[in-house]
């Protein structure tokens, strides 16, 4: 828990948000929150470690790519926002859209998360998965934390397990009353709890000055004292769960989301930043293709997604959705989280739809698009080839995410009906 340094004068986090696309400059003022010179360099340096694949960098100003969410810098909380066209710009309801989005595709348990605090204090995601993430150890800690063995080595006063003679010799060749041995111990110690106090002392940072942090600091109070370690990607792959570990299973899912999304190296000044970041292209596929299945679970149609072809040398192709009817393909779907103006769909996404048609033997394929307003689904034949026989088309279809400037709940029946079934 001391592994962390702790920030001086941490108040609870002012929030930015921002659509995606939106750019922030240095001086930028929302309320009485600056984005300073400092958050950009830091934001910066969290970019390069990602390949550059969350923002484009220009001159003192950041602009977002498609990737939403939430990132924190020191006193500051940015929240990216997805934005199904040009005109709306209610962060409030894209922030509920959003959410919504996370929920539906699992990525977000939000009937895990103590809505009482909302009216307290303005709560952002990063709240919400910090608080999912401390329900979640309450629920381990009140369960009963599990015990497991594991080996130890170390300086003891009587011979247990068996002696380590490299280090008998070399630390106790005075003091012969002592014995350095390995053996077995049976307690809390183990790497599943350390990974589990390392998440905690990253969020008990991140949440100083707000409503979060007194629960934080009873939780770790009442864990128990277990070694620190910096876990990685390889610490998290290397785990096993067995049936005793399986009720830890969802903690440890949050748990490395927080800490590999940590930058404990990203540092300006005494800066330190954690990014919660979600690709919009995969999220809003997803949520079609689980809309898809609830809408089709009553009838005799399969709703499959992440099938493949191979196409070329080895090289394969895969579309977003197939719906099956019986043994025959009823139409392929492709997902585009992006707006497109006067029903002109990219070309390359046109010939990406004439090949799917053609090697799942589909006559009909849609291109499926985001909207807050209703738009008629236009469909279009494919000019026929000379003698090749019977031909198919391609559609564009608009689903609209919000209604009335809330979630649309009536998702899955208007998806169904916008694809014509």
């Amino acid at each position: 828990m001391q592994q962390y340094r702790s920030f001086q004068n941490m108040h609870s986090p002012r929030q930015i948000q921002v659509f995606e696309y939106d750019s922030l400059n240095i001086g930028t003022k929302k309320g009485k929150v600056e984005f300073k010179k400092k958050h950009f360099r830091a934001l910066v340096k969290l970019n390069e470690l990602h390949g550059n694949k969350y923002f484009t960098v220009g001159l003192n100003k950041i602009t977002f790519k498609h990737y939403v969410g939430v990132l924190q810098v020191h006193d500051v909380c940015i929240e990216v926002l997805p934005k199904a066209d040009r005109s709306s710009a209610d962060e409030g309801a894209w922030q509920n859209a959003l959410i919504e989005m996370l929920r539906v595709t699992r990525r977000l348990k939000v009937n895990q998360v103590d809505h009482a605090n909302v009216t307290k204090q303005s709560k952002h995601l990063l709240d919400i998965y910090f608080e999912w993430y401390l329900n979640e150890v309450q629920k381990l800690m009140h369960q009963g934390l599990i015990k497991k063995y594991y080996r130890k080595q170390g300086n003891l006063n009587t011979l247990k397990g068996k002696l380590v003679f490299a280090k008998q010799i070399s630390q106790n060749l005075i003091h012969k009353e002592r014995f350095y041995t390995e053996h077995q111990v049976y307690d809390k110690d183990h790497l599943i709890h350390q990974i589990l106090n390392q998440a905690l002392g990253i969020i008990e940072q991140f949440t100083r000055g707000g409503y979060l942090y007194g629960k934080c600091k009873s939780i770790q109070l009442d864990f128990p004292e277990v070694k620190a370690i910096q876990a990685t990607a390889a610490t998290f792959d290397k785990l096993v769960l067995g049936r005793k570990e399986q009720p830890y299973t969802t903690a440890l899912e949050i748990a490395r989301l927080i800490i590999l999304n940590f930058a404990p190296n990203v540092k300006s000044g005494s800066e330190k930043m954690i990014a919660l970041l979600f690709d919009m292209n995969n999220l809003w596929e997803e949520y079609i293709l689980v809309h898809l299945k609830k809408a089709f679970r009553d009838d005799e149609v399969q709703v499959l997604g992440q099938r493949s072809k191979t196409f070329w040398n080895g090289i394969t192709i895969r579309p977003d959705i197939v719906i099956r009817k019986g043994d025959h393909t009823a139409m392929i779907i492709d997902t585009k989280w992006k707006i497109i103006d006067q029903y002109k769909p990219s070309t390359n996404d046109l010939r990406q739809m004439y090949v799917y048609n053609e090697y799942w033997k589909s006559t009909q394929a849609i291109l499926l698009y985001p909207s807050n307003k209703e738009k008629v689904t236009a469909v279009k034949q494919f000019e026929p080839i000379k003698d090749k026989g019977e031909n198919h088309s391609c559609g564009l279809a608009w689903i609209n995410i919000l209604e009335g400037g809330r979630i649309n709940d009536n998702f899955s029946s208007d998806l169904k009906r916008v694809l014509g079934f």
